[in-house]
């Protein structure tokens, strides 16, 4: 029965879904293999130094003084004017901190080292002249206009940037990653260090915003050559070190409801999520037809040897069709869906035993559905309406507390929907936001909180569809659904080395080198965008309705369809990489000979935890955009989405299978009576998983939304009120002339000093003769 079902026997992934992988993971994927010879020759840079100014004693050994003495030589290196010295110091500096590894023998012992080192070198300043050096590169005309006439770029043009942006990202990894046993000045460096990047410290904005200029320069095709990657990972780490992570959006979330005065949240979602088991994976169309072929037989078999058997089974024959009834059912198990737990009874008998999970991340909950249902106001007003309109014959608009006149079990109803009521910190800030648009002048100032994401904001905000549009074109570049075309931008750039490779084995790696390197990228801007939309929709509801507005403009919604449209098992499980020559195993270890064989073997792990996070994040960017959105709901039914979702339900991994079923309910009521008919498995699934909207028909849409699908009117209303918020908050100079004093003294008006145009001052008495004296003025009626 279970395999003609089509469960699959496989165990669930594994996987822990978090703000980044494990730091060791990090560090390598900075690092392209193309890259691997210039470990020693960061090594060789920095010992010529070394050696230079210090006995022949090992770095390891020096004490804490004679560090910081070489810190600060080096430092002093990076202002020489001679550009091939300044590279030769920033290679030392590299050297650093990637942890002097010559002088360790583990891993350990490099990431020990890298710490000290990196802490040594904030501490002694490096950091603001990594900005200016980068800030120097970037605006370097020379190699951009080299890179542009190149007809192909390579690793060699990229050199300058690779060595400072490397430098960078280590150290803003390796200081957001928070240790118990730092020191406790360490720890003072770190906060300052925080505060510092996020705020307009260096070159008078963020970090972040400088790096979002780099990323739209190279898309605009200036500059080629720019390590497009590495900008990436160095813009997604500074997000995370400057706002924070999930977890501290949980904290930002409760503190701000504390603030707002209203009830806490129901249940942390981020441990819900973690407890959740995932469900069994759709079968494919084959397995199917072959399953179906199997059971044939065995029905055959079964019938000869003896006939009553057939009943026990409680099977159909699949090739009667006496009652279409029985067939719908038929259809329903045979259905490409996702299976829910069926049978309890014989589950213990057949199925494999379930891979236990830590008792730590379990939460025991009560038999039921794991999230608390919410309401909302909304819903109250327009359930009191319609009862009222169907018992008393008339509305009281939006008065929720009346209830004369209704039956005894429309009160129950209305309790049991105002206990479930949940008010959003975005509704508070909307009807504020309504208020100061109503009262300027009464209102009074707005407070705002000029914390981290508030001076990003703002940094970013002139030209944010910009950044928008330009990692939307970078993401299309780098998904594996996208074939090459003549007018896609170039990110192979920083992966690409100067002599293409001869021999077979070359080639594979190279295919290995710019497989992961696309996925790393796919990687960093998922976790940028669904970062920021995060931070800005507690930060205020209409700095993220701004950015999704103009990433649904960029078509961000096809975009992530298109990327899922493809054998999303085979991304999830791709093996694209060579653990011996991930840093830091690479620079401790005696590397082994590679072959095509061990190259084709690729590692032993379940899944790629990158691409795994990836699609985790494009999902719930998705999720994000169509939320509480009519016209971007119907764009998933329009863009035929069900399917390729439905697809994706085959990854066994809770989290991701939540992000589909949310997905695939918001859009049920449109798909119609036959499709779920035929997905009553799926439909089973987001009844049990995805958290209930009390009075919401999502699953037989019989109040169907009798509006049009009028996507221009709705995102003109909402695009408004954007622009409203931000002209009130942020666009000082274009403040409403009439709320401005008015200035009633007459001398004073007089005596402003006005410029005239040449042209007016040359033509002067020809204007006094035309409108003047030309024209008859009644002095008795002008004075009445």
């Amino acid at each position: 029965i279970y395999s003609w079902l089509g469960m699959s026997e496989s165990p669930d992934l594994e996987f822990e879904y978090a703000d980044t992988d494990k730091w060791a993971a990090e560090l390598s994927e900075l690092y392209s293999y193309t890259e691997g010879p210039e470990f020693a020759l960061n090594r060789k840079c920095f010992e010529e130094e070394f050696r230079a100014h210090v006995s022949d004693k090992k770095w390891t050994e020096l004490d804490a003084a004679q560090h910081r003495a070489h810190a600060m030589r080096l430092l002093d290196g990076l202002e020489v004017i001679a550009r091939e010295k300044r590279l030769k110091v920033a290679r030392a500096i590299l050297y650093m901190a990637q942890g002097t590894f010559a002088e360790c023998s583990s891993e350990v012992e490099v990431q020990h080292w890298m710490r000290y080192n990196i802490f040594l070198l904030l501490d002694v300043g490096t950091f603001s002249a990594l900005v200016e050096l980068l800030n120097m590169e970037i605006d370097n005309s020379a190699a951009c206009s080299s890179a542009v006439r190149k007809p192909a770029i390579s690793l060699a043009d990229s050199t300058d940037l690779r060595v400072l942006l490397n430098i960078m990202y280590l150290m803003v990894e390796t200081i957001q990653q928070d240790d118990p046993a730092d020191r406790p000045e360490w720890k003072i460096i770190r906060e300052t260090f925080r505060a510092e990047l996020g705020s307009p410290l260096f070159n008078n904005e963020p970090i972040s915003v400088m790096l979002f200029g780099m990323v739209t320069k190279f898309c605009s095709g200036h500059a080629p050559h720019f390590p497009m990657k590495k900008v990436l990972l160095l813009l997604w780490k500074s997000i995370l070190f400057t706002l924070g992570g999930f977890e501290q959006l949980q904290t930002i979330k409760v503190r701000k409801r504390e603030e707002l005065g209203l009830p806490p949240l129901p249940e942390d979602s981020i441990r819900v999520i973690r407890s959740m088991r995932a469900a069994s994976p759709p079968a494919s169309a084959s397995d199917l037809i072959e399953q179906q072929q199997k059971r044939a037989r065995r029905e055959h078999k079964v019938a000869l040897i003896k006939q009553d058997n057939l009943d026990a089974f409680n099977e159909k024959d699949p090739y009667k069709a006496d009652d279409s009834r029985e067939d719908e059912d038929d259809n329903d198990d045979n259905d490409n869906s996702i299976e829910t737990e069926t049978f309890p009874l014989e589950r213990d008998e057949v199925m494999p035993p379930p891979i236990p999970h830590p008792p730590s991340e379990r939460v025991s909950f009560p038999k039921g559905l794991p999230w608390a249902p919410k309401v909302r106001e909304k819903d109250i007003e327009n359930f009191l309406e319609s009862s009222r309109s169907k018992f008393i014959g008339y509305t009281l608009g939006s008065d929720t507390d009346t209830v004369v006149g209704l039956p005894r079990p429309i009160h129950e109803s209305i309790k049991t929907l105002k206990q479930h009521k949940y008010v959003s910190i975005a509704e508070i800030q909307i009807a504020k936001e309504e208020e100061f648009q109503k009262t300027p002048l009464s209102g009074g100032e707005e407070e705002v909180e000029m914390c981290a994401t508030e001076l990003l904001y703002q940094g970013i905000l002139p030209s944010l569809p910009q950044y928008m549009i330009a990692l939307l074109k970078i993401l299309l570049a780098a998904a594996p659904t996208s074939k090459a075309k003549t007018d896609s931008i170039n990110i192979l750039a920083d992966v690409l080395p100067e002599e293409m490779p001869t021999t077979v084995l070359q080639s594979m790696k190279l295919g290995v080198d710019v497989n992961r390197h696309k996925e790393i990228i796919v990687k960093a801007i998922s976790a940028i965008l669904l970062l920021l939309l995060k931070h800005f929709k507690l930060n205020h509801i209409y700095q993220f309705e701004y950015m999704a507005q103009h990433l649904v403009f960029a078509n961000c919604i096809p975009l992530i369809l298109k990327f899922f449209n493809q054998n999303i098992m085979s991304y999830i499980i791709a093996k694209n990489s060579i653990s011996v020559l991930d840093f830091p195993y690479c620079v401790v270890h005696e590397l082994p000979e590679l072959t095509a064989e061990s190259l084709e073997a690729g590692d032993n792990n379940q899944f790629c935890w990158r691409n795994l996070f990836s699609c985790i994040n494009l999902l719930r960017i998705l999720n994000k955009l169509t939320k509480w959105k009519h016209s971007r709901t119907m764009m998933l039914v329009v863009f035929k989405s069900a399917p390729i979702l439905k697809r994706a339900l085959k990854v066994k991994q809770a989290m991701m299978q939540l992000y589909v079923l949310k997905l695939l309910k918001v859009q049920t009521k449109y798909l119609g009576r036959q499709w779920r008919k035929s997905n009553m498995k799926t439909m089973s699934a987001i009844y049990q998983k995805v958290r209930h909207r009390l009075n919401d028909d999502w699953a037989y849409g019989n109040d169907l939304d009798a509006r049009p699908w009028d996507f221009q009117a709705e995102e003109c209303a909402l695009r408004a009120n954007i622009e409203r918020f931000n002209s009130r908050r942020y666009d000082k100079s274009h403040s409403n002339p009439d709320f401005l004093p008015v200035d009633n003294c007459l001398q004073s008006v007089l005596g402003q000093r006005v410029d005239l145009p040449e042209d007016f001052q040359m033509n002067y008495d020809l204007w006094l003769e035309r409108e003047v004296f030309s024209k008859p003025i009644s002095w008795e009626e002008l004075l009445q």
